[in-house]
């Protein structure tokens, strides 16, 4: 039997202090709670490869994100990578990736992380403008971007994203094109671009509602994303997923998955699996997550089996997001099993999806109302 490709997430639940617009789960970094915490993740890379993965599959890329996964001790990421070899197999060509800060890493840090296996830096840029970073709360500076990339090269890195958002507060349609432009001078080989969302319970919605910040406007960020096709576009990167660019041959296997519905393995608290049709996700909270580990137990909070239904919902929500999209046939099925025929027959009058040589993909225009889209075929 053949398996669909598999691939393996880490979540590095510490940051040095958190990003006004950030909503995922992560501590504050203290060492002896890192400490623990690495402790209980080598335990549970021991457990979850005895219960999930079957013997003799390989893992096609493995991806460290968080959090920051360089706040923790390259010594204590490569242990974690070295006891996931030992315990799992991996693909001779398996991607993995580790996400960084560019004020948290060295050329020294770097030049181990390669001599581990990693093949993919993924630096946490957010934008090229000082004073966009201050807006949001986010510690460090350009400079520390420019550095961090100009190291990973030295050390033998090929294959580099950068991280950038746009409607962040204050900054202009000029500003954005200057930190594309500025991106491009560092020649990554893939980029990422966000549109800021605001999230429930951050600091960002407070400073809204508090009117101490402006609400992302909707107008300029469409201008913002059509920007960035017009520009990325024009210096050789494919746009291949909504928020995402690369370079011929470079576009990120790992995130490929999650937007092919292929199958994953999550570890660290708050991390979310899917295997054999069932999604699962690990305990939010670091203390339980260590307690259970310590007690020989996978820290799993949650367990739901898709039906045949739910995993092509799943499998239309997400490959809508691919600039490729999906079969029609899976559309026009999903649309009849949650009965949105009519939902779709007038996203399809407004040309806000496409249809052509049997493939249904989002517009220019769909691409830009992408998450209003999964809603209303949720």
């Amino acid at each position: 039997m053949t398996h669909p490709p598999l691939g393996l997430y880490i979540h590095i639940p510490f940051c040095r202090q958190r990003c006004d617009f950030c909503a995922f789960y992560l501590e504050i970094y203290r060492e002896g709670r890192v400490d623990t915490f690495v402790r209980s993740l080598l335990h549970e890379v021991g457990l979850s490869a005895q219960q999930h993965v079957a013997a003799g599959r390989p893992i096609q890329s493995v991806y460290f994100g968080g959090g920051t996964p360089t706040v923790l001790a390259t010594t204590q990421l490569t242990t974690a990578l070295s006891e996931i070899r030992r315990q799992i197999t991996l693909a001779s060509d398996c991607e993995i990736t580790v996400e960084a800060h560019p004020s948290t890493i060295s050329e020294q840090d770097l030049a181990q992380l390669l001599q581990a296996g990693v093949t993919r830096m993924s630096f946490g840029a957010e934008s090229m403008e000082d004073g966009d970073l201050s807006r949001i709360g986010r510690p460090g500076a350009v400079h520390e971007t420019v550095t961090a990339v100009t190291q990973a090269r030295v050390a033998g890195f090929t294959n580099i994203n950068l991280d950038v958002m746009y409607g962040l507060p204050g900054q202009s349609l000029e500003s954005w094109q200057r930190t594309l432009a500025h991106c491009l001078m560092l020649v990554p080989t893939h980029l990422s671009c966000y549109a800021l969302t605001v999230e429930e319970d951050t600091r960002l919605a407070s400073n809204i509602q508090r009117r101490r910040s402006p609400a992302p406007d909707e107008g300029l960020q469409i201008e913002m994303d059509e920007a960035a096709q017009q520009i990325l576009g024009g210096a050789g990167y494919e746009r291949y997923e909504v928020s995402n660019y690369a370079k011929p041959e470079y576009a990120c296997r790992h995130n490929l998955l999650y937007w092919t519905n292929g199958e994953y393995l999550g570890l660290g608290p708050s991390a979310q699996s899917y295997l054999n049709g069932i999604r699962f996700g690990n305990v939010a909270d670091l203390d339980a997550y260590n307690t259970s580990l310590a007690a020989d137990r996978l820290p799993i909070e949650d367990r739901t089996r898709l039906s045949e239904q739910e995993r092509l919902r799943d499998a239309v929500i997400f490959g809508l997001r691919l600039i490729r999209g999906i079969p029609s046939s899976h559309l026009h099925q999903h649309a009849v099993n949650y009965g949105h025929v009519a939902v779709t027959a007038q996203l399809l009058s407004q040309q806000l999806i496409e249809e052509d040589s049997g493939r249904s993909r989002l517009s220019q225009r769909g691409l830009l109302q992408a998450d209003t889209i999964a809603e209303q075929l949720y």
